[in-house]
């Protein structure tokens, strides 16, 4: 019973130089090429080779039928048969290799039988590399037991028809010759584990590519969210601003008309440091480096910058007043930018939601290894004609995400008040966040 013949590797859709993880091993890269190459050319044209292997076989008989023609040795015919049965079985060698090998060797048996000379006993050896390189190990150990007794059997047969002196010599040359024969199975396996083994390598080279792309495409998703939450964040805030102060602001033009001017000249303001942070976000995104007008971008908003915030808060109604305990100048930079964005975004849920006249506690306290800040209003909620509009809930999750980053959490629900109150805890260290569960509230943002 014959293995299957196992199928060689298809030509790598990757650069040899990917294959072997290295631009500096020219020669390494050179003979995989030329590998690469031989290995295509035969998948283009598979009756090549197993054509003329075979002819070639034949050819190396021709001296033999030579000799026959001119009386030595055999008879034409005989040599003719011989050598027809040596190479036709070639032909399904790939598919049949164990049972070519069998017919084979059987001939090489009868040729030595009848005492024929027939060249073509290269054949015995292509079948056996060709075992090599498809069977299984315990196969093949067999099949080269077998050749190696029978090139020794051949070899001693035919010292004894020499002279002693010759005949002498006959162990030594029945060993080179088996030695060969053995190089030739050992051969067959080796190409076989270099065919397996290039076969591991561009699976490898295609997987890593797969790889490749999909952190590409994680990385974009995980970008498109970043500038989906800082847009938010921005344009939540400044709109939920100018809405309160527009709102205001229409009724104190035919009032108190100096009121009225300052509101809307906030309005700009806000307006302005809204388009300034979207030029920076988009100029960055775009691999800027400066605006368009040649100004140098404005860094991201610390907490050094909270006093603008509220300030701008303040102007929309709301009384805010901010508690700090612990030393924030130090902290780093990313970090800063989340408490940031947390506060900005639980003063515009205020915004939104509270009326216009609502009191709001910032506290805001660091030690050597948190940051916690806590953002609560008074109340109430607004009322039923004067709605607040509703978000899409991303600014509760843009919170989370953001505290996840450092290894925090964010709470949110009513309180005692009637109002609403964002709790937020931050790691100021840098172990791996803990896993957390997202809490769950029932408050749009």
């Amino acid at each position: 019973m014959t293995a299957p013949t196992a199928p060689g590797p298809s030509a790598p859709s990757v650069a040899p130089e990917t294959l072997l993880d290295g631009a500096n091993r020219g020669s390494d890269v050179a003979v995989m090429k030329w590998l690469i190459r031989t290995r295509q050319a035969d998948l283009d044209h598979p009756g090549v080779r197993r054509w003329v292997v075979p002819l070639l076989c034949a050819g190396l008989g021709l001296p033999a039928l030579r000799n026959a023609a001119n009386g030595i040795g055999a008879a034409v015919p005989t040599v003719l048969v011989l050598i027809v049965a040596f190479c036709v079985p070639l032909l399904w060698r790939q598919q049949r290799p164990v049972l070519v090998f069998a017919l084979t060797s059987a001939v090489s048996a009868v040729a030595l039988t009848l005492d024929a000379d027939t060249g073509a006993e290269s054949a015995r050896i292509v079948a056996l590399l060709n075992v090599g390189r498809s069977v299984r190990p315990a196969q093949l150990a067999v099949c080269l037991g077998i050749a190696v007794a029978q090139t020794t059997v051949a070899v001693v047969v035919r010292g004894a028809e020499q002279p002693n002196e010759q005949f002498l010599q006959t162990p030594v040359l029945a060993i080179v010759q088996s030695a060969l024969v053995a190089a030739v199975a050992a051969a067959g396996l080796v190409g076989r584990v270099m065919n397996a083994y290039i076969r591991a390598l561009h699976e490898r080279a295609v997987r890593l590519e797969v790889e490749r792309d999909q952190r590409a495409r994680l990385a974009a998703a995980a970008e498109r969210a970043r500038v989906a939450r800082e847009m938010h964040d921005i344009l939540g805030h400044t709109l939920a601003v100018i809405v309160g102060l527009a709102g205001g602001a229409a009724g104190l033009t035919e009032t108190k008309p100096k009121r009225g001017a300052e509101t809307l000249r906030i309005i700009a303001d806000s307006g302005r440091g809204a388009l300034a942070e979207l030029r920076r976000l988009l100029a960055v995104i775009g691999e800027e480096r400066d605006t368009e007008d040649g100004s140098p971008l404005a860094p991201q908003p610390g907490l050094a910058d909270l006093a603008p915030l509220l300030e701008r808060v303040r102007g929309a109604g709301p009384t805010v007043t901010l508690h700090t305990r612990g030393a924030l100048t130090g902290l780093a930079p990313g970090l800063q930018l989340a408490v940031y964005r947390v506060i900005q975004e639980s003063l515009t849920n205020t915004l939104k939601h509270a009326a216009p006249d609502t009191t709001v506690h910032v506290t805001l306290t660091t030690d050597d290894t948190s940051v916690h800040a806590t953002v609560e209003d008074a109340g109430p909620a607004r009322t039923p004609h004067s709605p607040a509009p509703q978000g899409e809930g991303r600014g509760l999750v843009g919170m989370r995400e953001r505290a996840a980053l450092y290894g925090g959490s964010v709470t949110a629900g009513p309180n005692s008040q009637g109002g609403w109150t964002v709790d937020a805890h931050f790691r100021t260290t840098t172990t791996p966040p803990p896993p957390h569960t997202a809490p769950t509230e029932k408050r749009p943002a």
